[in-house]
């Protein structure tokens, strides 16, 4: 089967139907996902594929040569992704870190030693004031009535491990 016999069983509508079809395709690349363009995208392909071929074989060969276009452009979209300018755009290139003012319980660390007033009855756990600055701590499993003076013994992780001040 010559080219020439698949370009004359394709008519307006057939063309139409596949120019569609590959442009949704194409912007279903670009978005998150598998959602409505790309199934409309294929549905339309399938459908102009259907219109079109007159044998099985011809089918088939409007497959081949539907998937290696879809290739080509899929490969365009993912070198652009990684390389491109559109890795610019899909990748996050701000970074959460102390210096563009975030912190993270880290910063406690810093605080082993420190003493404090115990506002709320810790058992084992409860709020208390380390110099103007209230925070969730816990105790090694004792009983400290509120108003007691307590002292950061061990920060690890979010936890705030405290120790009544004897």
């Amino acid at each position: 089967m010559d080219m020439m016999g698949f370009v004359s069983n394709i008519g307006a509508i057939q063309a139409v139907l596949f120019i569609v079809g590959l442009a949704l395709v194409f912007v279903e690349m670009f978005l998150p996902g598998f959602g409505v363009a790309g199934i409309t995208g294929i549905i339309l392909l399938i459908i102009g594929i259907i219109i079109t071929a007159k044998t099985v074989f011809e089918a088939l060969i409007m497959i081949l040569i539907l998937l290696a276009i879809l290739g080509v452009a899929f490969f365009l979209v993912f070198r652009s992704a990684t390389k491109g300018k559109l890795s610019k755009s899909l990748v996050l290139s701000d970074s959460i870190n102390k210096s563009s003012g975030y912190s993270s319980v880290d910063e406690y660390k810093s605080m082993v030693g420190k003493e404090g007033i115990a506002l709320s009855v810790l058992r084992p756990s409860g709020i208390a004031d380390f110099d103007g600055v209230k925070l969730d701590v816990v105790t090694e499993g004792e009983y400290i009535p509120s108003g007691t003076k307590i002292k950061i013994i061990q920060v690890s992780g979010p936890r705030i491990v405290v120790r009544e001040v004897k």
